[in-house]
């Protein structure tokens, strides 16, 4: 029985696993959403989570007493990247400013095809919060401004459209300059076969 047993070990020695946590909570805050084991990421889910309620007390204090400057330095003590725990002062925790938990969710994808181990989705709850919404907004506009490219129907529609009115291509008309048709062309640089036929 796994009675007062704190956490998963997950195979590897404590350092290790430390690493790993910290390594997979760097990628979750950079890029919201991340892959790996049920294990992994029921492992990670707490580690974040404790993560954020620190950052988020020291957003809330703001400079009063140096509890922002402590908060971060706390958080610093467990992801040295400085630019990812930048980004989890200034736009996740003010974003969960009014949330009391439950940071993270867990969405089971399946099995990996490899070692069929099962896989989740761990990502931050409000990442249907696109962080790129503003360039795609301005892609798509870029885009409704832009020309529109004909599709596979159109151009269909097109060559129909030129044959009815007669319109030739470039090469037929280049071949029949020449006093050839392309059939009368592609017959003359065929080599015959010996023997016959």
């Amino acid at each position: 029985m796994r009675h007062n047993v704190g956490h998963r070990k997950l195979g590897r020695v404590t350092e290790h696993r430390l690493a790993l946590l910290r390594n997979q909570a760097i990628a979750l805050l950079r890029h919201e959403r991340i892959e790996t084991t049920v294990p992994k990421a029921k492992e990670l889910r707490p580690f974040i989570e404790r993560l954020i309620t620190i950052a988020k007390r020291g957003v809330a204090a703001g400079d009063a007493n140096g509890k922002a400057l402590h908060a971060r330095r706390l958080v610093l003590a467990e992801l040295p990247d400085k630019t990812v725990v930048g980004k989890l002062f200034e736009t996740i925790a003010p974003r969960f400013a009014d949330r009391p938990g439950g940071y993270t969710r867990i969405l089971r994808i399946g099995f990996r095809r490899g070692d069929s181990a099962e896989v989740a989705q761990i990502e931050l709850v409000g990442s249907e919060y696109n962080p790129r919404a503003a360039q795609d907004k301005e892609k798509g506009e870029k885009e409704a401004a832009a020309p529109k490219t004909k599709g596979v129907g159109e151009r269909i529609k097109a060559a129909a459209q030129r044959m009815r009115t007669g319109k030739k291509d470039e090469g037929a008309s280049k071949a029949q300059a020449g006093g050839q048709t392309r059939g009368a062309a592609r017959k003359a640089t065929t080599p015959r076969k010996a023997g016959g036929s």
